[in-house]
């Protein structure tokens, strides 16, 4: 068995210093520790795969990150460990513990995943060890881990039994406290004709008065995100490859998987870079796919992330069938979750606003009703996402 305080501090020694995460009995130890640390962050996500998105964030941004996780909650982790650590080359320093290892006595869910939790990370081409249970052990295992992650820019898991971790008391304060904070939130134009409530834009061609195709919004965000101080990130699918059509600059990157986590990612982008402006323009389908990061951006988002959603009512790029954004108002869903601001409208004026009003505490969030449609031989960027990401790389730490 071994101490948290050991093992934490071996791994701050080489410059793990930002943690994510969902709690598993055994993690507690190390969860506690590094909360208790004030030198350290921790982000409570709502998923697992959520918590690698953020840890991959905070790695681009130049922070060493470690995502914690039950084995069992794994398998939301696939997606963002498959197409984004792995499409982009994010290294990543996994913690999974091991429920319902065969010929241990565990709780009935963990049965079936306790098996095949080895082959699962051969199958992501994920190498994995046993976690150190000895503390002789620790310094060799996190040397083998780092000089993986430096080498192959890729994930490294350590795969943890019960027992391995001595308890270890919370002592700090575990989530941010939004307590007293108030949101600006707006309503900063109706659109002349409204769909009526749970009535989707089913067409590509449908049009509804006065909103925004994808192109007009984007064009507006790009002149307000200069090339340098801002980062501006597409989520996966038309809003991405629209961004590299109209101008592939240095200081964006396109998301073209791991739907759902382009708000997780420039999260943990975000905390790492306090001195740029990260914008995320993410769609509807997306933002209903992951829609508890909206608490974890609410909880732990500063004033210098903006998070765009841009509504279409349709999953586009696989053939316009129809979401159920109609039915949601994603600004009031914000300032439920403790975003500093939150707005919605159908015009350049929200997007504006957006951007004008920066001294907000917390996050700020626009929800923009755009029409369907985009434009008939759209381009997918010319360059592979390991080369888009380590430009972005470059360009902001020059």
């Amino acid at each position: 068995m071994i101490n948290a305080e050991t093992l934490i501090e071996a791994a701050r020694g080489l410059g793990f210093t930002h943690y994510t995460g969902v709690p598993c009995s055994y993690l507690t130890p190390f969860i506690n520790y590094v909360i208790n640390d004030e030198r350290l962050s921790y982000i409570s996500s709502a998923n697992e795969g959520d918590a690698v998105a953020a840890a991959a964030g905070l790695t681009v941004g130049g922070r060493r990150a470690v995502a914690m996780m039950q084995n069992s909650g794994l398998g939301n982790a696939v997606n963002p460990l498959t197409s984004l650590a792995n499409t982009f080359d994010i290294p990543v320093l996994l913690i999974v513990t091991h429920r319902g290892r065969p010929g241990r006595r565990d709780e009935p869910q963990h049965e079936l995943m306790g098996k095949i939790t080895g082959d699962l990370f051969g199958l992501m081409e994920i190498p994995r060890e046993p976690f150190p249970a000895d503390e002789r052990d620790i310094g060799p295992a996190l040397e083998r881990a780092n000089r993986y992650l430096t080498e192959r820019q890729r994930p490294y898991a350590l795969l943890m039994e019960q027992g391995t971790v001595a308890p270890h008391p919370l002592e700090g304060e575990s989530i941010p406290s939004r307590a007293g904070i108030q949101c600006l939130r707006k309503s900063v134009a109706e659109a002349p004709a409204q769909l009526n409530r749970g009535q989707a834009l089913r067409e590509s061609g449908a049009t509804a008065p006065g909103r925004l195709t994808r192109e007009q919004a984007l064009r507006e965000i790009i002149g307000l995100t200069p090339v340098h101080g801002s980062i501006l990130v597409g989520t996966t699918g038309y809003t991405g490859r629209e961004l590299f059509a109209i101008d592939d600059r240095d200081n964006q990157l396109y998301m073209v998987g791991s739907m759902g986590c382009a708000s997780s990612f420039a999260l943990g982008l975000s905390l790492a870079r306090p001195d740029l402006e990260v914008t995320v323009v993410d769609g509807d389908g997306a933002g209903l796919m992951r829609m508890g990061n909206f608490a974890t951006i609410g909880s732990y988002g500063r004033g210098n992330l903006a998070h765009v959603l841009l509504d279409n009512g349709v999953h586009e790029s696989t053939g316009s069938q129809a979401t159920v954004s109609a039915n949601v108002d994603f600004a009031d869903i914000a300032a439920a979750c403790g975003y500093g601001m939150a707005l919605d409208g159908t015009g350049v004026a929200v997007i504006r606003e957006l951007y004008a009003r920066k001294d907000v505490d917390g996050a700020r969030f626009a929800h923009l009703r755009i029409t369907p449609g985009a434009p008939s031989g759209l381009p997918r960027p010319d360059t592979s996402p390991r080369d888009v990401l380590r430009r972005l790389m470059a360009h902001i730490n020059e």
